[in-house]
């Protein structure tokens, strides 16, 4: 419940800030996010991943039907590509990373400064 709860809260929060500020504001998102609410580190970077990722994806899907395409056509073009299609969804991959490794710091952030368990049995 958690984890959906952290990927609904940064691409809320990432879209709410993207109105606004630059498009690294995403970074600040998943990264603020991951500080306030502990979690594993693989579940911070999925979280971050799939927040900005998905985001992302439905930002640049909008953007390509809206205007038929056009942008997308000439960027696969210039990348050698069969379909625009692939420049939607490298767009979200690259957003998804973005978001993945800052909540990833942010989660790590977090555990710096805590001291480890004690497990029974072994010795600190």
């Amino acid at each position: 419940m958690k984890f959906v709860v952290k990927v609904v809260l940064i691409a809320g929060l990432s879209y709410i800030t993207e109105q606004f500020l630059p498009w690294w504001s995403v970074v600040l998102c998943a990264f603020l996010v991951n500080v306030l609410i502990p979690t594993k580190s693989f579940n911070a970077f999925i979280s971050g991943f799939l927040g900005v990722g998905l985001l992302w994806l439905v930002f640049a899907w909008m953007i390509d039907s809206s205007t038929d395409s056009i942008l997308t056509e000439k960027i696969a073009q210039l990348f050698q590509l069969n379909q625009s299609g692939l420049v939607v969804a490298a767009t979200a991959a690259i957003g998804g990373l973005t978001g993945g490794f800052a909540a990833l710091t942010g989660s790590l952030l977090r555990t710096i400064n805590q001291e480890d368990e004690v497990k029974p049995g072994y010795y600190k």
